[in-house]
């Protein structure tokens, strides 16, 4: 199956989880992006919400920011979890076979995307 281009994607979500003992550094890395990146900082959720199996706060930014952003958040996330995915209007495969991981890979629940 052909996969769509890449000018399909409107822009990417970064979801940053964290728990009870994490969630300072979490709000330290929140404060640097916002510092440091013209990004959507998402509401800080203190239970698993949606496909996410932690808690999280996702950050949305624009395509054109992916080469700056990523690189920085990648010996930036302070040894948090962080899932970077496409939005292309298909969620699934956004959430799976686009996704991107840092810090190890988690079970997300696909049936909320469904």
């Amino acid at each position: 199956m052909p996969q769509p281009p890449a000018a399909a994607i409107s822009g990417f979500h970064a979801h940053v989880y964290y728990d009870a003992g994490t969630k300072e550094n979490a709000a330290r890395l929140r404060a640097a992006i916002e510092e440091n990146f013209d990004v959507r900082m998402g509401r800080w959720h203190d239970h698993p919400i949606g496909p996410h199996p932690r808690w999280s706060y996702q950050v949305a930014f624009a395509p054109d920011l992916f080469g700056a952003f990523i690189p920085w958040l990648a010996l930036n996330r302070r040894d948090l979890v962080v899932f970077v995915h496409p939005e292309t209007g298909e969620s699934v495969p956004d959430h799976t076979d686009h996704a991107l991981w840092m810090g190890g890979k988690l079970d997300l629940n696909l049936d909320k995307l469904r």
